[in-house]
């Protein structure tokens, strides 16, 4: 099968046998590629292209994919050679205990509806941050976010509790004010 003038040009000059692609190897199989009489793929298959289907490209012989697998058999990523069932994540091993840090979610909640709603909301994002980080490997980043959490919510605790001393105090304040301006009356 051919296309136009196979001698004169056009696409460029093709190799006996004609065809876009130009002659296919013997045993050939699967899409593109043709049989040695005929030639006219679209392009030309390598010549070990026979029995695992041909396509687009050269599939390897080890049964192929889309891409070299490591031959260690790994999944779609290399992973690290120590393994230790944490992900590996960053390179770093985790701390001895192997236990993620306090994340101080309840304190957070808690100063966060009693005491003072923006430190607090800080508080519950950054104790949210601590297993996510663990979970991916970022052990110090882990630790971190517990340190800040643990600074937040007592931020709140401590701004709740000036809070509430200071409305004490106004309403001390204004009980004594009014008490002192309603005049004593005596029998």
């Amino acid at each position: 099968m051919s296309y136009g003038n196979q001698g004169d040009g056009g696409y460029g000059s093709q190799p006996p046998g004609g065809g876009y692609g130009g002659q296919q190897p013997p045993g050939g199989g699967g899409y593109g590629q043709q049989p040695p009489s005929g030639g006219g793929g679209y392009g030309q298959q390598p010549p070990s292209g026979g029995g695992y289907g041909g396509g687009y490209g050269q599939q390897p012989p080890s049964g192929g994919g889309y891409g070299q697998q490591p031959p260690s058999g790994g999944g779609y990523g290399q992973q690290p050679p120590s393994g230790g069932g944490y992900g590996g994540g960053y390179g770093q091993q985790p701390p001895a205990g192997g236990n993620p840090p306090d994340n101080h979610l309840v304190a957070a909640i808690l100063t966060t509806l009693f005491c003072c709603l923006p430190l607090g909301i800080v508080s519950i994002v950054k104790s949210t941050q601590v297993n996510s980080k663990w979970q991916v490997g970022d052990y110090q980043g882990a630790a971190l976010a517990s340190e800040e959490a643990k600074t937040w919510w007592k931020r709140s605790l401590i701004a709740g509790a000036i809070w509430w001393v200071l409305v004490i105090l106004f309403y001390v304040v204004v009980f004594v004010l009014l008490a002192a301006s309603v005049p004593s009356s005596s029998y």
